[in-house]
């Protein structure tokens, strides 16, 4: 099967992790990343100004260039992994030319990343979401009756257990860690964390935290956003790795129930304690695999027991580990991925 993938490659992305498990099931994988048409990490306004003047020509080379290489690759599906910048006459291109045209979506709303998503979301043959509340959410509001479920998984490549030395201790060792982007509950219940335990060393690492506003937690912030090696290393010199989810947002009928890190976290080797909800207990047992917790009272408690039981969170740790190695790796979740665009060929 010939899959042209369509996303980001960065070394950690998510998009780049399956791409390469698609490869290694043995498909012919070509891949048009984003980041080499579209400017997207600029940090000065200036130069973001100037970005928002040219997006829409850099746009059109992009879409053009995914036009080129169907021409070229002659693929037998265009897997487009979020595809905040493909254009729906883009995917009317591909299916002309005898595409199946797939969407994976790994995020919670499908109207926070510009018009483009929406408008494509009902040409699509089939759909995966990463959420489970995803597929209702696209019916209701697109009428798509083609989305199924399917989580994330860790990339074996990225996350897996690396040897630590006194440098990356020094560095990347604390207590318990959080490693996620901003938002208001996270900023409250870490907060609550930190003042009920006022010698806990918890570093956090991820975009946005400049916004916080409550001081015991800004000693706390490590000013940057954490991603392939050095993510892993962080999750294993990290005592507790914390789980805290992100919640509703417009566009969602839910907060998140699981995310990457739901899996990245055990793949890794580290010991993960993470928010409890009807769906992430259903992929590690608790207080056997991983520890969890519901709210930041339980938050607090859960810290205080196992940075004090250690036998307890090794023993979990590396059950973790293995429950993650035989049920949750990208590799698994390519080969279900295939199984359903081999469906009706």
């Amino acid at each position: 099967m010939r899959v042209f993938s369509v996303g980001p490659l960065w070394r950690g992305s998510n998009a780049g992790g399956l791409f390469r498990a698609l490869s290694r099931a043995g498909c012919l994988i070509e891949i048009i990343d984003e980041f080499y048409y579209i400017s997207l990490r600029s940090r000065s306004k200036t130069t973001k100004i100037a970005e928002r003047l040219i997006r829409n020509y850099q746009e059109t080379e992009f879409n053009d260039a995914i036009k080129s290489t169907i021409v070229t690759f002659k693929p037998d599906v265009l897997l487009v992994y979020k595809g905040a910048f493909v254009r729906a006459e883009t995917l009317t291109y591909a299916r002309s030319k005898g595409c199946k045209i797939v969407l994976f979506y790994p995020d919670v709303s499908m109207t926070t990343h510009g018009g483009n998503i929406p408008q494509c979301i009902p040409l699509y043959d089939l759909i995966f979401t990463t959420k489970t509340f995803g597929i209702k959410d696209m019916k209701d509001k697109y009428g798509t009756d083609n989305a199924v479920f399917i989580p994330h998984g860790y990339d074996p490549d990225i996350h897996r257990p690396l040897r630590i030395g006194d440098e990356e201790r020094a560095l990347f060792g604390c207590d318990a860690s959080f490693i996620g982007t901003w938002s208001v509950k996270k900023e409250q219940w870490l907060a609550q964390l930190k003042e009920q335990i006022p010698q806990l060393d918890l570093k956090i690492w991820g975009d946005q935290w400049n916004k916080v506003t409550t001081d015991s937690l800004k000693t706390c912030i490590q000013g940057k956003p954490i991603v392939g090696d050095l993510y892993a290393l962080a999750i294993q010199c990290s005592t507790i790795n914390l789980g805290i989810l992100s919640e509703q947002v417009s566009g969602a009928s839910s907060g998140d129930l699981i995310t990457s890190r739901t899996f990245h976290i055990p793949g890794a080797g580290g010991f993960m304690l993470h928010e409890r909800n009807e769906e992430s207990v259903l992929y590690f047992k608790e207080d056997v695999e991983a520890g969890f917790f519901d709210g930041p009272d339980e938050l607090v408690q859960k810290v205080k027991h196992y940075l004090v039981a250690t036998d307890a969170r090794n023993a979990i740790r590396l059950a973790g580990h293995n429950r993650a190695c035989t049920d949750h790796s990208l590799d698994i979740r390519a080969a279900t991925i295939l199984n359903y665009l081999k469906q009706g060929q």
